[in-house]
């Protein structure tokens, strides 16, 4: 018989800010937290539940200046990718007394990197899915960027009226079909993620929009020369086809963690699939 899951909407306080939350499954049950690309819809809800109905309590949240998190300033954040670190690390203290599995997705998982190295004693398992290990802007020379034809179409179109909901999922929609990803999922995502952005703030929210708003943020000093130093199971995730962080940056997270396995989604590009949630809930499951 399968587990039923609930899931709860709430807040938390965590290291001096509100965080808007998800929880899925039995609060008593080892904790899962997962670290989206500023918003928590970049985690699959079907991933989550998976999670829980393998014995996890899955909590998704929203990084600040989106969702239900803190908002003061998208276009002039006045925190640190760091601060972002301890607001995980800070959630998942709080939310259980043991060591937390941490999850990242997309720019999420470069918060995630940071908050494993900073906050060691915090988390027993890292998963990484579609980021990379430097912060957004110029790439080391051994590390593939942005396929730039895909980044010429995206961002070459012109905006859609952010104060519409419907040209704003449609655009989203457009954007995951030139990046390879699912666009009637985009579309559906894009509308939950406008239904749930503060004010009139909707363009610092969206999927296309993230690298422009991390690219804002203090992000010293580089980590990825400490990523051997963490000291505990490490799983890598990454899309094949995936245009905006091409698979060799999470070919070098598995070589650079010692002993991270990577799985690599053959159909997938920068989102997980719906059909890949049991797969990879499976691999989170075993670490």
């Amino acid at each position: 018989m399968s587990r039923e899951v609930t899931v709860e909407v709430s807040t938390r306080k965590a290291n001096g800010v509100t965080l808007g939350i998800e929880r899925f499954g039995d609060t008593t049950d080892p904790l899962v937290l997962c670290v989206g690309g500023t918003t928590m819809l970049s985690w699959p809800a079907a991933l989550c539940e998976s999670l829980a109905r393998g014995g996890r309590h899955v909590v998704r949240y929203d990084l600040r200046d989106s969702g239900e998190s803190t908002t003061v300033d998208p276009e002039k954040p006045m925190y640190t990718l760091r601060d972002l670190a301890a607001d995980a690390a800070a959630l998942a203290g709080g939310l259980d007394d043991r060591p937390a599995h941490l999850a990242g997705i997309g720019v999420g998982g470069m918060v995630a990197q940071v908050a494993a190295l900073d906050h060691p004693e915090t988390f027993s398992a890292l998963t990484l899915v579609g980021t990379r290990p430097i912060a957004p802007g110029p790439v080391d020379d051994d590390l593939p960027d942005h396929d730039e034809a895909t980044m010429g179409r995206l961002y070459s179109r012109p905006m859609p009226d952010w104060s519409d909901r419907d040209a704003v999922a449609e655009y989203a929609a457009e954007s995951a079909d030139i990046l390879g990803d699912d666009p009637a999922a985009a579309r559906v995502a894009a509308g939950r993620i406008w239904d749930r952005t503060p004010g009139a703030l909707p363009a610092a929210h969206m999927a296309d929009q993230l690298g422009m708003v991390f690219s804002r943020l203090d992000c010293g000093p580089r980590w990825r020369e400490r990523l051997p130093d963490l000291a505990l199971p490490a799983l890598v995730v990454h899309g094949r086809h995936d245009p905006f962080f091409p698979v060799g940056n999470g070919e070098a997270l598995a070589r650079e963690i010692p002993g991270a396995r990577l799985l690599i989604l053959e159909g997938a590009s920068t989102r997980i699939p719906d059909s890949a949630s049991g797969e990879v809930a499976a691999a989170m499951l075993e670490l």
